[in-house]
């Protein structure tokens, strides 16, 4: 099981002295201990609207926003991560959870066709730090950037800033990297999916999610062995996968711990395989995936703790 005392928590230099114990208290509670993370990404409502949340195979549950804080208070996940006034809509009610404040969104609404994409900062560090002294939770941000895009200088510049602030007020920091734009001809290219992993290393985040890259051609790599190169690109930075459409449990699970153990990550970032499911089955997922990532069990046991006949909890930490 991989356990990290306090005094294993490698902080970065552009955290201020007087910010370094929150730091790494913000990392102890964003891994659960284990300098492993368990992001429950529940930032799809700008993303990609209301289809993620309501239609053909998604529990009617999942319409009803406060289903997202139900998983993350029922469940076991390291942070919820959410866009600001999504998050102050809720956190009072749900005070026990570990946020992360999604900094930028935009819609699909735009194809790559029509326009390069570009996620702004939709608001600034301060409306964040507000919320923590008024006794929200936050221990991190979140950050998109679309590698390739005509505007990915604008977007790195705004996640540099955003990672050195953040740092110096004891935050942790997520990158979210994409590369996409009419550049990019295969947005899940080995190279690039290692590239954007270096990026985030560069610009100083503490974890990047990344979609799990797609070997092609002459590529004889699998999934998992080209990971493993954008994970040893990632440096001190820890890489974690996004989730993806929702699959079946034993798929899901099956991958995540290739992912880690074949891949090098350091987690997951999982959205709809989550929370398109009833309360009942996103939370036991939920439990399946953190013994997985957070508590190394195999996929044969995650499977018995998702189907509910053995408990996992953060007691088992």
């Amino acid at each position: 099981m991989p356990k990290i005392t306090r005094d294993q928590v490698r902080v970065p230099v552009d955290v201020m002295p007087e910010s370094r114990d929150e730091y790494i208290e913000n990392y102890m509670k964003a891994t659960q201990g284990t300098g492993r993370l368990m992001l429950f990404a529940c930032d799809q409502k700008v993303e990609h609207l209301n289809k993620d949340f309501y239609g053909n195979g998604i529990d009617i549950a999942d319409a009803d926003p406060q289903h997202l804080f139900e998983i993350g208070k029922q469940g076991v996940v390291g942070v919820l991560a959410g866009q600001r006034g999504l998050i102050a809509q809720y956190a009072a009610d749900y005070p026990e959870i570990n946020y992360l404040v999604k900094m930028n969104s935009k819609t699909n609404l735009v194809d790559t066709d029509q326009e390069d994409p570009y996620s702004p900062q939709l608001y600034d560090l301060e409306a964040v730090l507000a919320m923590r002294e008024a006794g929200v939770n936050i221990v991190g941000l979140g950050y998109t950037i679309y590698l390739g895009s005509e505007y990915e200088a604008t977007m790195m510049a705004e996640a540099g800033n955003l990672i050195a602030q953040a740092h110096a007020n004891g935050l942790l920091v997520v990158l979210w990297i994409y590369p996409r734009g009419t550049a990019v001809k295969k947005e899940k290219d080995p190279d690039l999916i290692a590239g954007a992993a270096g990026v985030a290393l560069c610009l100083g985040a503490d974890f990047v999610k990344v979609n799990p890259p797609k070997p092609e051609g002459d590529d004889a790599r699998t999934p998992f062995e080209a990971l493993k190169i954008a994970s040893m690109a990632a440096g001190r930075t820890g890489l974690v996968c996004a989730g993806g459409s929702t699959v079946d449990a034993h798929t899901f699970l099956d991958q995540l711990y290739n992912q880690i153990h074949v891949g090098g990550a350091c987690g997951n970032a999982t959205g709809r395989n989550i929370h398109q499911r009833s309360l009942d089955e996103a939370v036991r997922l939920t439990k399946a995936i953190s013994a997985i990532t957070l508590a190394d069990y195999d996929v044969d046991r995650a499977m018995k703790v998702f189907n509910g006949e053995e408990d996992f909890t953060l007691a088992m930490i």
